[in-house]
C-alpha cells in the first residue's frame, strides 16, 4: 500500500481537500494559532481543531471529520 492510498483509505476528506480542492493543512503548535491542527483554503480557515490531541492520529482523524463536515455544509 502506498502512502497516498493509505491517506485515501483512512482520511478521504483530508486527502481530497489537499489533493483536489487546493487546500492545505497545518499540524503543530504555533504562536499564531490556538489549535494544533487546522485546514485552510484560498478563502481562509476551513477548520481549526483542538489545542491538544492525545496522538497525531487523533489530530488527523479530527481534521478529516472537520473537513468532511465542511464539504457537507457546502454540498460537495
Amino acid at each position: 500500500m502506498t502512502n497516498l492510498s493509505f491517506l485515501q483509505q483512512h482520511y478521504p476528506a483530508l486527502y481530497r481537500f489537499v489533493m483536489e480542492e487546493e487546500g492545505r493543512i497545518e499540524l503543530g503548535l504555533s504562536d499564531h494559532a490556538d489549535s494544533f491542527a487546522g485546514a485552510y483554503d484560498l478563502s481562509g480557515t476551513v477548520y481549526q481543531g483542538s489545542a491538544n490531541y492525545a496522538s497525531l492520529e487523533d489530530a488527523l482523524m479530527d481534521l478529516n471529520a472537520g473537513i468532511q463536515a465542511w464539504f457537507e455544509k457546502l454540498g460537495i
